[in-house]
C-alpha cells in the first residue's frame, strides 16, 4: 500500500511573523495538520486539525504518523525548530515502528527561541554554550561549561528561578549577570537583565530562555 508524506515543521518562537513561507505553504496543502492549539492557531486554511496537549502528545503524534502510513499528507508542527527540543526524534521513532520510510519524512526548519534570544542580546550564538534541559532532570550538565568564558544560552527544565537557585547552590557567583528572555516574539515579550541572585528570587512564565554571562 502506498504511503503518504510527513512534514515536520518548525513554527518559530510563537508569533506568526516568524513563520516561514515554506511552513505556511506546506500546511495549506496538507490533508492533516497535527500540533498544539497555540501552534495550529498560527495558520489559516488548515484542512483537518488534530490538536494535542502535554498529556496526549504521544497519542496524537502516533495518529498523525498512521494517517501518513494510510496515504495522507500530514504536517506535524513543532515549536521553534524541530531538531532542538522539538518533536523530530519522537516522530522518527514512531515512523520507524510503523514502517514509514525516512524518504517520506521531510523536516522544515524553523527559528528557535534560542536564536531569537541571541539576536535580542547581540550574541553570535556559534560562540555560545547552547543547552536545553526540557524534559531532562540532569541539569548538572550545565556546570562543566558555565565558566568556560562563553555565554550560556539555556532552555530551563523547570522554573527559571529553580535553575538560578541550582547555580547558586553549586557555587556560581550570586552577582553573575543573567538575562531572561520571556515570551519572545509575543506582544508581552519581556527581557530582564539582573544578577543571578535577583533572578532566583523572581517569577517568570515557563516560556523563557536564560542567558548566563
Amino acid at each position: 500500500m502506498p504511503t503518504g508524506k510527513i512534514f515536520i515543521i518548525g513554527i518559530g518562537p510563537g508569533a506568526s511573523e516568524y513563520l516561514t513561507k515554506k511552513a505556511i505553504d506546506t500546511v495549506k496543502t496538507s490533508d492533516y495538520t497535527v500540533g498544539s492549539t497555540r501552534a495550529i492557531e498560527l495558520f489559516d486554511n488548515i484542512q483537518n486539525k488534530i490538536s494535542f496537549n502535554v498529556k496526549n502528545l504521544l497519542d496524537k503524534l502516533k495518529e498523525g504518523v498512521q494517517l501518513a502510513c494510510d496515504g495522507n499528507t500530514v504536517s506535524i508542527l513543532s515549536t521553534g525548530d524541530p531538531g532542538f527540543s522539538g518533536v523530530l526524534n519522537t516522530v522518527l521513532k514512531i515512523s520507524k515502528e510503523k514502517g514509514l520510510p525516512k524518504k517520506d519524512i521531510e523536516v522544515i526548519p524553523g527559528i528557535s527561541s534560542l536564536q531569537l534570544a541571541a539576536a535580542k542580546c547581540h550574541i553570535q550564538w556559534d560562540n555560545a554554550n547552547i543547552m536545553t534541559f526540557h524534559g531532562r532532570e540532569n541539569i548538572e550538565d550545565i556546570l562543566p561549561v558555565i565558566n568556560n568564558g562563553k555565554a550560556t544560552i539555556a532552555l530551563p527544565s523547570r522554573k527559571v528561578k529553580d535553575m538560578a537557585q541550582f547555580l547558586l547552590d553549586n557555587g556560581i557567583d550570586e552577582n553573575r549577570r543573567v538575562v531572561v528572555c520571556e515570551r519572545l516574539s509575543y506582544t508581552d515579550e519581556n527581557i530582564v537583565e539582573a544578577t543571578l541572585k535577583d533572578i532566583a528570587q523572581s517569577e517568570f512564565t515557563y516560556m523563557c530562555i536564560m542567558i548566563i554571562y
